[in-house]
């Protein structure tokens, strides 16, 4: 009797240390759930990313408005026959001497 209930003390035991430590263990599982977390706020994040990329891209291919609007933003280039004015602040430009 004394020998049974000693295999079933370590047989709890190893029971025990499994579910706390083992693989696939309580803490490994919160791990993972955390893990599942951030992933899906970072592909939430490309999702929105990618439809304001498919977005552009179309609104590229349709029209010469868009094309127009980016050079004129990010190239800073201008029609044939405008004349460009570049409006500065007093600060930032006393601050520059």
């Amino acid at each position: 009797m004394r020998g049974l209930l000693l295999v079933l003390v370590l047989l709890l035991g190893v029971v025990q240390y499994r579910l706390w430590f083992g693989e696939g263990s309580l803490a490994e599982k919160h791990r993972l759930e955390l893990q599942v977390e951030e992933q899906t706020l970072i592909n939430a994040q490309l999702s929105e990313r990618n439809s304001e990329l498919e977005r552009e891209v179309l609104e590229l291919q349709t029209g010469n408005e868009g094309l127009e609007q980016r050079a004129r933003e990010q190239l800073g280039l201008i029609r044939k026959d405008e004349t460009y004015y570049q409006v500065t602040d007093k600060q930032s430009s006393e601050s520059a001497r």
